[in-house]
């Protein structure tokens, strides 16, 4: 399960995504619209800056806004920045592996190949969703309201 800080971390990103063009948006607008306490917020957003995907203008006409392109930002490192590995089992991770204590061969385990599995698959998923095909999904869905 995501964490509030992962789900509000895709909300601020898609809000920013849908609202690009109009330069950089108030924390506190981002965190009205959004639903989102303020405070926590800003700590979100200052983690999704210091990963490169967002910048900050301070003063007059500030606020956040992104630096990569919609189609460049996805799912898989909003979710490793914030939830860490992206896998059940600690044997399946890339960057944070660590081997099961009560496995005997890792090579030869039926249960590390299925998760291995579930892990391949959730990974390239959520690689595929960017924030622009979010927003896309958004309007399709919406057709059918």
């Amino acid at each position: 399960m995501l964490s509030k800080k992962s789900k509000y971390a895709i909300h601020s990103l898609v809000y920013l995504a849908k609202n690009q063009d109009r330069g950089p948006i108030l924390i506190s607008e981002i965190a009205e619209t959004q639903k989102i306490p303020k405070k926590f917020l800003e700590a979100i957003l200052l983690d999704l800056r210091n990963a490169g995907m967002l910048n900050s203008k301070k003063g007059k006409g500030g606020g956040y806004y992104l630096i990569k392109s919609p189609t460049e930002v996805n799912l898989a490192d909003v979710v490793r920045l914030f939830e860490g590995a992206i896998a059940l089992l600690p044997c399946v991770t890339h960057r944070f592996y660590e081997s099961c204590d009560e496995c005997e061969d890792e090579i030869s385990c039926g249960i590390r190949d299925v998760f291995m599995q579930i892990r391949n698959e959730t990974v390239e998923i959520l690689k595929r969703s960017t924030l622009e095909d979010i927003i896309n999904r958004e309007k399709k869905l919406k057709l059918f309201i």
